[in-house]
């Protein structure tokens, strides 16, 4: 096909977003730079979803996402963010609730210790605890590798300590999720591999941490919210039309433009066929987005990336049958950020975050602690945290935040009150799962082979990708380029991808 007719193609097809947040965002991107008419619809008054910021007293800081993992770096360099990018300052992670407080010890995976006997794991799981575990190198090897579940595989084998004390407060504090629900060899890569090849579950996780891949978590100076104004300028140059605090009611089929084409195979057929056999623009069946006080807006193609809850509303309404939602998935939670004049807390004696024990305690994340910028910026003697509480329906603002202070105080070992909050945010979010969650992959499939039965129609965003900004960038990428092979080329030869021919 020629260049010229691809072109025309592209700037013929309209399509709509329905989600600004990190995925609808890219998926937006990638549909601008080949020539496709985006609308954007967010339903905030701001862009970015999960990656959103706070002003505490002139401070920006992030208030819910505050970090990506390296598979996002190719998208941060493809926007000129790379000179912004800065390295965690300190990754001691802490675990919280017993007589006293460690760290996670240094050599392990998801909370397993390669070695039970080693100090830092003693020190949480104690002598009692060592031993257990070290029964795990004298099990049976023909029961190895064949437990999906994370907790009952690490229960199993090295005993309630390690999983309660090691492995437990991880899957918690950073997904909100029980060590039950997550799938082993997701989490860890490999691990039923050499768990067979090496005999042990602590044998297996030495194994892996001999070549494991680079995980460290990277942010950009001035928060994450630098990522969502450069993907938003970059939308603005494509003109892309994007529009804040707009709701779409509605996403529905318009009308049938083939109805009015000659039957194919016709001498008029023929005659209105574009060289190089190009299908007419619009010769599929467009859908509409509906939004209140306008008339339908017409696309050729829609992608929804609205959280879970929304995308099911949406697609039901597009006649999309999803298979039963059975995963899985963290309770809502309140992030309760905080600016606080605080000195105690320089010498960051929880490192970066502290993750309690106990299931109803709140995770803490010592914000200016793993990030030297923040630091700076905040000033001496003022820290800024974030605390996840479960989500309340009836407290006011007041009574979470004093509740987030008293979480810090206990976790981090300092006295702190409320009278130390210069000031404070809280925000109500719907956490992804990650895609370690047991069953993830299938589900994840199911979802998109019902979408797949409505051409036009994709879905993205971290309730189907799995949590955490780089894995909703790549699926954002993957599924809207699919979109646009079947948009240019009609041929469902997966074989010849759409180029990425820029107008």
């Amino acid at each position: 096909m020629a260049e010229s007719d691809l072109l025309s193609r592209a700037r013929a097809t309209r399509v709509v977003v329905i989600g600004g947040g990190v995925a609808g965002l890219v998926a937006a991107r990638e549909c601008a730079r080949v020539g496709f008419a985006v609308t954007l619809f967010e339903s905030a008054e701001h862009l970015g979803g999960a990656v959103a910021d706070a002003e505490l007293d002139g401070l920006r800081v992030d208030a819910v996402a505050d970090s990506y993992a390296p598979g996002a770096q190719a998208l941060i360099d493809d926007l000129g963010l790379g000179d912004a990018v800065v390295p965690l300052a300190t990754d001691d992670v802490w675990i919280t609730g017993l007589p006293g407080a460690a760290p996670v010890p240094a050599d392990a995976l998801a909370g397993i210790p390669a070695n039970p006997w080693a100090d830092d794991v003693r020190r949480l799981i104690g002598w009692r605890g060592a031993w257990r575990a070290y029964l795990d190198k004298l099990r049976p090897p023909l029961t190895i590798g064949r437990q999906a579940n994370l907790g009952a595989l690490v229960g199993g084998r090295m005993g309630a300590r390690v999983l309660d004390r090691l492995v437990a407060p991880l899957t918690r504090g950073v997904y909100g999720i029980e060590p039950s629900d997550v799938d082993a060899d997701a989490a860890v890569p490999g691990l039923s591999t050499a768990l067979t090849r090496l005999g042990s579950l602590s044998g297996a996780v030495g194994d892996l941490l001999v070549d494991a891949p680079d995980k460290a978590r990277r942010s950009l100076r001035g928060g994450m919210t630098t990522l969502v104004d450069a993907l938003a300028a970059e939308l603005a140059d494509y003109a892309v039309d994007v529009r804040v605090g707009v709701r779409v009611e509605k996403v529905g089929r318009g009308f049938d433009t083939r109805a009015t084409q000659p039957p194919e195979g016709t001498r008029a057929s023929r005659a209105t066929q574009p060289p190089g056999g190009a299908r007419p623009a619009r010769a599929t069946s467009p859908w509409t987005a509906e939004v209140a006080g306008e008339e339908p807006i017409e696309a050729d193609a829609v992608v929804v990336a609205t959280p879970r809850t929304e995308a099911h509303r949406l697609l039901a309404g597009a006649g999309v049958v999803l298979p039963r939602n059975t995963a899985p998935a963290p309770a809502p939670a309140d992030v309760v950020t905080l600016l606080v004049d605080a000195p105690a807390l320089d010498g960051a004696p929880r490192g970066g975050a502290a993750y309690p024990i106990a299931a109803d305690a709140a995770s803490v994340v010592h914000a200016t602690a793993a990030w030297e910028w923040l630091a700076v910026d905040a000033g001496p003697g003022r820290h800024v945290l974030r605390v996840r509480l479960p989500a309340e329906t009836a407290p006011d603002d007041d009574v979470i935040i004093a509740r987030a202070v008293a979480e810090v105080a206990a976790a981090f070992a300092v006295p702190l009150t409320v009278d130390a909050v210069i000031a404070a945010h809280r925000a109500r979010v719907e956490p992804a799962a990650p895609a370690s969650v047991l069953g993830h992959a299938d589900r994840a499939e199911a979802v998109r082979r019902a979408v797949a039965k409505a051409p036009g129609l994709t879905v993205v965003g971290a309730w189907v990708a799995g949590a955490g900004i780089a894995r909703t960038v790549a699926d954002a990428v993957a599924e809207t380029d699919r979109m646009r092979h079947a948009l240019l080329w009609d041929s469902g030869d997966e074989n010849h991808p759409a180029p990425d021919v820029n107008p």
